[in-house]
């Protein structure tokens, strides 16, 4: 086997990886929204410094969560780019 194709089977499974982590990641990020909608109900409501101190955090939750999710759609892209370099090369 040609070293572009092990390479082209390498992007592959890293492309399949990297969209189940993508997956993985939104589902998560969707439960923290949640999470992060009630507290700042909860905040607004009782105005306990407990309940804005965990809104604090879960806003800040959210936000990790939406830069990895970033991050990840970005990797995504570069491999995808790469992976069709890759292939148009192959082409006779």
């Amino acid at each position: 086997m040609r070293r572009t194709e092990r390479r082209l089977f390498q992007l592959n499974d890293e492309l399949t990886r990297l969209r189940r982590a993508a997956e993985l990641t939104a589902g998560e990020l969707e439960m923290h929204r949640h999470l992060d909608d009630d507290a700042r109900r909860d905040a607004v409501v009782s105005g306990a410094p407990l309940d804005r101190a965990e809104a604090r955090q879960t806003a800040k939750d959210v936000r990790q969560l939406e830069v990895a999710l970033e991050d990840l759609r970005r990797h995504i892209v570069r491999l995808d780019t790469k992976r069709a370099r890759l292939l148009s090369g192959l082409e006779p």
